[in-house]
């Protein structure tokens, strides 16, 4: 199945605040498909984007030089909790003639509901999955679309290892500069757990974050709205108890 996350370099859905630079496939983890995820170049937001690739390709780097137990960037200090938003785009585009759609639904659909997440081309985003532990849940957000906001829930199955994509001379996110011996580029596994009681759109997560900016509420510093680039963002304890309780109320 193709990927689901790759960041591409192309403009935000409507109302979203991040541009769509970025994209990442993702693979099925341990099956012949991968998804298209968020590649964050240079820095643009990330988002998923499908390829077709098999993640069997990611095998033969997983025990390569990826020594470094990576560190996440500051932002994953003490303050945070291990909790993640994690971008893809729900809508069919086309990137090297490879489609990056890759919604909650196709994750659903993934052999075992599992993939891989890769195609992130951003070092702050990478170094997040880096710093991601087994068993810890993510916000599945449908982004680069119509309407951009958080589709369901995932957690991680899996710990960094080498994104095969970087090594892929046909896939949008092959990086000739990056070595097997010293692969650049991490991805994670990733398993459906839920989708969302009711689907949370950007606009009404923005509401609660322009409230609680003056209010000192849960939302004042959520990441999607201060580095609203990254296709890989932290959460904390508050911030993702928060968004959770949201799905129980009506839209505000």
């Amino acid at each position: 199945m193709a990927r689901a996350r790759k960041r591409l370099a192309g403009a935000a859905g409507p109302g979203e605040p991040d541009p769509a630079a970025e994209r990442r496939s993702l693979s099925a983890a341990h099956s012949p498909l991968r998804m298209g995820k968020a590649l964050d170049k240079k820095g643009p937001e990330g988002k998923r984007t499908k390829t077709k690739n098999e993640c069997e390709a990611s095998a033969k780097v997983e025990n390569s030089g990826l020594q470094e137990t990576s560190e996440a960037s500051e932002d994953c200090g003490k303050n945070l909790s291990r909790y993640w938003l994690m971008k893809s785009e729900p809508e069919s585009r086309l990137e090297k003639g490879v489609d990056v759609k890759f919604s909650i639904e196709d994750l659903k659909a993934q052999p075992k509901q599992t993939t891989c997440w890769d195609g992130v081309r951003n070092y702050q985003a990478r170094n997040f999955l880096r710093a991601m532990k087994l068993e810890e849940d993510a916000f599945f957000y449908h982004s680069n679309c119509r309407k951009p906001g958080i589709a369901g829930l995932m957690k991680i199955v899996k710990e960094a290892y080498p994104d095969h994509t970087q090594f892929e001379k046909n896939s949008p996110h092959y990086d000739p500069s990056s070595k097997e011996d010293n692969p650049k580029w991490s991805m994670v596994d990733v398993q459906f757990v839920r989708m969302m009681k009711r689907f949370i759109p950007l606009a009404e997560l923005k509401t609660h974050h322009q409230a609680h900016r003056a209010t000192g509420g849960p939302l004042k510093n959520m990441v999607l709205f201060t580095r609203q680039r990254l296709s890989v963002q932290p959460l904390t304890r508050e911030e993702f108890d928060f968004i959770l309780s949201l799905e129980e109320k009506e839209p505000s």
